[in-house]
């Protein structure tokens, strides 16, 4: 573990020398962030280079499985579920580790050879050797990708990355009350007419095991987040992030219409200490996400310059959930929920925050 830790935080990986895994999972975000950029996703290790999404934590990935299809008898395909990314595009987190290394936008880390040298010439070098035996002689360049990939998913697989140590879990164990608002938000949260969040970002609070509460179902969802005008690539009126359906492997199926537009649920353990969200990073405050999601479909002209669902191109537009609370409203109804009741969720969503990022 301690190897995939020094390595995680070696910013000499990146070219030129500089930026590091934690650059962007940044420690004191609860591993995620943004790399000193304020567009909402996070910057390479180049200027003006960024990455395509915002940077989700890298905590709790234990609990991630394989991606995988779900189907009913004689029904049509229905949903999928976990895999690695916003799109699920891995399945390993050796997978995960190489994609932002080796990234041009990200790390742009080179080829294998160039990773194995700068291994080679550091403090760790000697720990590499003994754990991965010939991997840096290896004539087969990726080996030395394989073996960095399995050091830094064994630290991101330990008990440090999994900490459970935020209020909710203490309340949940039976230490610790929440307060006033933080019992209404939970309420609320929970509550299927009003924020309705546990459909998606599931928890059971009459579990005395945090690990019952993931707040997530790992399954993907068509949110109609409004456009980030402030990415670069999204002054091509042309361009759009279609998530699920741009995963490459074909075995799936998963290039198909209906799932264009969908990303998979984040957990929403430390979201308050995190700089942006959604997918896109549209959003910099957290009561924005939480009053976004209110009235959307209230006074959709709050969040959308362009149209509503302006994000998602028109033929794909009908995959937006529309069904479910709080969206099932017409616009000019009142929402779901007033100011007095986003805030208090967004009071209990701040208990989820682990002890050490508060």
């Amino acid at each position: 573990m301690s190897l995939g830790r020094a390595i995680f935080f070696d910013p000499r990986l990146s070219v030129p020398e500089g930026t590091s895994c934690a650059s962007c999972h940044d420690a004191r975000r609860a591993f995620a962030g943004n790399h000193g950029s304020t567009n909402g996703v996070a910057l390479g290790s180049r200027p003006a280079r960024f990455a395509k999404r915002s940077t989700p934590s890298v905590l709790y990935l234990r609990f991630i499985r394989k991606f995988h299809l779900h189907w009913e008898e004689d029904a049509p395909l229905v949903g999928a579920y976990a895999g690695f990314f916003w799109d699920g595009r891995v399945d390993s987190l050796v997978d995960l580790v190489k994609q932002p290394l080796l990234n041009p936008n990200e790390m742009n880390g080179g080829d294998a050879g160039r990773v194995g040298a700068t291994i080679a010439s550091g403090a760790y070098a000697a720990e590499f050797r003994k754990e991965f035996g010939s991997a840096l002689e290896d004539t087969d360049a990726n080996a030395v990708l394989e073996a960095l990939g399995e050091a830094v998913s064994a630290y991101l697989l330990s008990p440090e990355m999994s900490p459970f140590s935020s209020r909710y879990d203490d309340y949940v164990r039976g230490k610790e009350q929440l307060t006033p608002i933080e019992a209404r938000g939970l309420n609320l949260f929970k509550d299927p007419s009003k924020g309705a969040c546990s459909g998606c970002h599931k928890l059971n609070d009459r579990s005395a095991d945090p690990k019952a509460s993931l707040f997530t179902d790992y399954e993907f969802d068509a949110v109609g987040a409004p456009r980030n005008r402030a990415l670069p690539a999204t002054h091509d009126p042309k361009y759009f992030d279609l998530g699920l359906c741009e995963r490459a492997d074909d075995d799936y199926k998963s290039k198909t219409a209906e799932f264009c537009g969908k990303f998979r649920t984040p957990s929403l353990r430390n979201v308050a200490v995190r700089p942006s969200f959604m997918h896109n990073g549209v959003f910099s405050r957290l009561r924005d996400v939480v009053a976004f999601y209110a009235t959307r479909d209230t006074s959709p002209e709050r969040w959308y310059k362009g149209g509503k669902f302006d994000d998602v191109p028109g033929p794909y537009q009908e995959n937006v959930n529309v069904e479910k609370a709080p969206y099932n409203r017409r616009r000019g109804a009142a929402p779901a929920l007033d100011d007095q009741e986003i805030d208090a969720i967004v009071a209990f969503l701040g208990t989820l925050t682990d002890a050490q990022f508060r």
